[in-house]
């Protein structure tokens, strides 16, 4: 079992609000995290039909009768009528926190029913995957290359990836998308991943995508925002900064897990990966997430960018902490060539960045010019910017 490095974070909200959220994509990890931090709280799964039918009759008195003193609710979207009895039960003692931790898969349907139930009584922590510094330590210690090419689904590092994937793509077909209203036909719906698989990292334009589906761009547009908000694809915007430069305005797609983006092009090995062509944009979107993954749980505000000229110069991912801007350039191979530290070096400064560097696969640290450095992701795991 891996501890997760979101268990500092969750403990923090606890403390700050009388109810904890924690979403995230199914199978993630949430419940096994909730267990982790708080095992002595009683949990139920509002998924077991007997539970969901008590809870639906009576949901003030159920949680009334459980919560000693604090209650886990998996699943909580499950049964709507939860959200309006915790605003009573929170209300009548708002001056206690750390009462009642709710899990939930269907974003949408979770936030609607909190914003309009439970706004300023609930904390929410977005749990990603494993990242690689969770998973290279502990009794179940993985290589960073197996996170690579596996991805950070908790199963899916421990077994056959490929086959977990298939399993759970047909699982979020049948179950989890009709539960969001939208009936998705599995076809179109595994041609589209795949499309996307093969588009990684690039500029998303609908209308492209739409003529070789023979669909409609609103058709794409609507399946891409359900897979967005179920966790499986990131739209990363591009950065506009008031500079004497044509900006690209489109933004970049990603499937936020390499596990399913190697599974969606039939890669198998680390092998088969290295000669394939998707290799530089699978390497961008692990230290991309790995990043990201880790950089909301220090600073939960930040936002993510990129940012590239009509003209070509590009930064591959920008940090914006508000008083604080940060470029990195991702590179597959080693990251010290001279062109690519004078256009970073550029860029930064139209960005205002307060530094640079370019993360690659090499190892070591080697400063290039100032305030701008490679670093190679396999000895530093653990590294964000200060």
């Amino acid at each position: 079992m891996w501890r997760r490095l979101a268990e500092s974070r969750l403990r923090e909200l606890w403390r700050q609000f009388p109810a904890v959220l924690v979403l995230g994509a199914r199978q993630v990890g949430k419940t096994t995290l909730a267990r982790q931090c708080f095992p002595a709280l009683p949990y139920c799964d509002l998924e077991e039909p007997n539970l969901r039918q008590l809870f639906a009759d009576d949901p003030g008195f159920q949680i009334e009768q459980r919560a000693k003193p604090g209650l886990v609710l998996d699943e909580a979207q499950s049964v709507p009528e939860v959200f309006a009895a915790l605003r009573g039960i929170i209300d009548r003692q708002r001056f206690i926190n750390g009462r009642f931790l709710l899990l939930g898969s269907a974003q949408p349907a979770l936030i609607r029913q909190v914003s309009e139930s439970l706004a300023g009584r609930v904390g929410i922590l977005e749990l990603d995957p494993l990242t690689a510094q969770e998973v290279t330590t502990g009794a179940e210690a993985k290589r960073w290359e197996e996170v690579w090419l596996h991805g950070g689904f908790p199963d899916a590092l421990r077994g056959a990836f490929r086959e977990w994937w298939e399993a759970y793509l047909r699982t979020y077909v049948e179950r989890d998308l009709p539960h969001l209203g939208l009936r998705a036909d599995p076809l179109l719906l595994r041609r589209l991943l795949t499309m996307l698989a093969h588009a990684q990292g690039g500029l998303f334009n609908a209308s492209q995508f739409g003529k070789s589906l023979g669909v409609s761009y609103h058709t794409v547009q609507k399946y891409v925002d359900i897979l967005e908000r179920t966790f499986l694809v990131r739209r990363l915007p591009p950065y506009f900064r008031n500079v004497a430069k044509r900006l690209t305005k489109a933004p970049k797609v990603y499937l936020r897990d390499t596990g399913l983006l190697h599974h969606l092009l039939n890669l198998n090995s680390l092998a088969e990966l290295d000669h394939h062509p998707i290799r530089g944009a699978s390497w961008e979107t692990f230290v991309l997430e790995d990043l990201a993954r880790r950089e909301k749980l220090r600073h939960p505000h930040t936002q993510f960018y990129f940012w590239r000229t009509v003209a070509g110069a590009e930064v591959d991912l920008v940090l914006d902490r508000g008083s604080q801007r940060f470029a990195i350039e991702i590179k597959a191979g080693r990251g010290d060539k001279a062109h690519a530290a004078r256009v970073l070096e550029q860029a930064a400064a139209d960005l205002g960045a307060t530094a640079a560097w370019i993360l690659d696969q090499a190892t070591g640290t080697d400063p290039l010019r100032p305030a701008l450095e490679r670093r190679g992701m396999a000895d530093h795991l653990d590294w964000l910017p200060p």
